[in-house]
């Protein structure tokens, strides 16, 4: 009795094992909070009112603003998977009134741009991946070392 207990035991834990967890990491203003920002007449402190600033600090930068959004999958003992990716960019010009509102998405490993409110232009400033590899092969020993 005590075995067949212990057993439905095991295979229960094992079950809930395997069932998913789902994290959300970020945020990204939904298009009803993006529909109320005018281009050529909002400017950072309008904006900062109606979405709120980027959650980092990193993000947010004079020419354009990111705001990241990323769902995830857990399955057991699998790595976690991203199952969706938002990301708005909101891009100001020299005086700070907004000049551009895109949304994009991540699919089948590509940047997709899934709204872009004004086309004539892309995104200004420094791209996301240009930021997080912008420093490599910029360095030299003599900067770390310094002249002794």
């Amino acid at each position: 009795m005590h075995a067949r207990l212990a057993l439905a035991a095991v295979l229960s834990a094992g079950l809930l094992a395997c069932s998913p967890i789902h994290r959300s990491h970020g945020y990204a203003p939904s298009e009803e909070d993006l529909s109320a920002i005018s281009v050529g007449v909002d400017t950072r402190d309008s904006v900062a009112e109606l979405v709120g600033p980027p959650t980092m600090g990193g993000v947010m930068r004079d020419e354009a603003w990111y705001y990241v959004q990323s769902d995830w999958e857990t399955v057991g003992f699998r790595e976690p998977k991203e199952t969706e990716r938002q990301v708005v960019a909101i891009s100001f010009d020299g005086s700070g009134t907004v000049e551009n509102v895109e949304r994009f998405g991540l699919e089948d490993g590509r940047v997709i741009a899934l709204n872009r409110r004004v086309t004539e232009a892309n995104v200004k400033g420094i791209s996301f991946l240009r930021q997080l590899l912008g420093n490599i092969g910029q360095f030299s020993a003599e900067d770390i070392l310094g002249d002794r």
